[in-house]
């Protein structure tokens, strides 16, 4: 997934802004972080002239622009409400990173976009807030609310994916019930977030990046694409039973210690609500992979003189290969 090289600037600057914002020991200079990163990811975002990124672009500057506003302005209150400052902060993250109940710009911003920037905007545009929101864990009245809104996340990402043919749409609601894992693990531990963080981005890497190269963005394309060969259906379900958690793939890993933790806890409540939204996630998902079962018989094959060259890349079949981690190697047995 490669941009042009003249845009090697803005991806200079949106790290830059991840930086300065996760470093700042001022709300005013996390509030230049993000607004830096915010100016470099629009860009990036309109990379060609189409009224589709365009309203994408727009629409995301808007939110952001809402987000960061209500963050600046309630930090000038922190020093004389602190408790009420530190709720409003939090609401401003929140609306910044689409989790629920702010989740509604999201899956309309990542219908509009391509597949390199839906990966940019799952997990790098993330870091930020997911970081800030670890620092303002001082108080357990704010660890409840992020909780709470933990459990939405779940729930909204779980039910959101039901019954949709766009896959963009379908990685939007992936990502907000996934969030919810991650809202989970910055309540109890500063660096357990980190470690689902790269796990969950490794497994969207590989998926995005097949994604653009078949150029599909629905599930009927997808299902047209190359469909005759069994190697192209593993590395499909694959990722996805990885990107649900499913065992013993990859992404049931950290997914197992996050439940561990939180049975050490006494969280019993969240568990159950993450637990089943990861089952109803898992049921989208294999509404992706059981067309490639029915269309693998001679008889319902369609488009044979399509080729793909999906798999001839290298790089791809190594980004795809780590989803096989949690088969190849009995990870899990170190975590009994």
């Amino acid at each position: 997934m490669m941009f042009p090289f003249s845009y090697l600037i803005f991806f200079f600057f949106l790290i830059m802004g991840v930086l300065i914002s996760i470093s700042s020991p001022s709300w005013f200079g996390v509030w230049i972080g993000l607004e830096l990163n915010l100016m470099s990811f629009i860009p990036l975002i309109s990379l060609k002239m189409n009224s589709y990124f365009s309203e994408a672009a727009l629409k995301y500057f808007l939110i952001q622009a809402m987000g960061s506003a209500l963050l600046i302005s309630s930090s000038f209150l922190f020093i004389s409400l602190s408790h009420i400052s530190s709720f409003l902060i939090l609401f401003s993250l929140l609306l910044k990173m689409g989790s629920a109940p702010f989740h509604f710009w999201f899956p309309q911003v990542m219908e509009g976009i391509l597949w390199p920037q839906v990966f940019l905007l799952s997990t790098i545009q993330k870091v930020a807030p997911l970081t800030l929101v670890s620092y303002l864990m001082i108080s357990e009245t704010l660890s409840k609310l992020l909780i709470f809104t933990a459990i939405s996340s779940a729930i909204v990402g779980a039910l959101g994916g039901l019954n949709l043919m766009f896959l963009r749409k379908i990685i939007a609601f992936s990502s907000i019930n996934h969030l919810s894992w991650m809202l989970i693990a910055v309540s109890m531990s500063d660096t357990f977030w980190l470690f689902y963080f790269l796990i969950y981005s490794l497994i969207l890497l590989s998926i995005t990046s097949m994604f653009y190269k078949l150029q599909t963005y629905t599930l009927s394309s997808l299902i047209q694409s190359d469909q005759n060969k069994s190697l192209f259906l593993l590395v499909i379900s694959f990722n996805f039973l990885s990107l649900s958690g499913l065992p013993p793939f990859t992404g049931f890993v950290p997914k197992w210690m996050l439940i561990q933790i939180m049975l050490d806890q006494k969280l019993f409540f969240p568990i159950f609500f993450l637990l089943l939204s990861a089952l109803i996630t898992l049921y989208f998902y294999l509404r992706i992979i059981i067309p490639f079962i029915l269309v693998l018989n001679p008889s319902m094959s369609f488009n044979k003189n399509f080729k793909s060259p999906t798999f001839s890349s290298p790089s791809l079949i190594m980004k795809t290969s780590f989803n096989f981690l949690g088969l190849l190697l009995p990870i899990y047995s170190l975590l009994l």
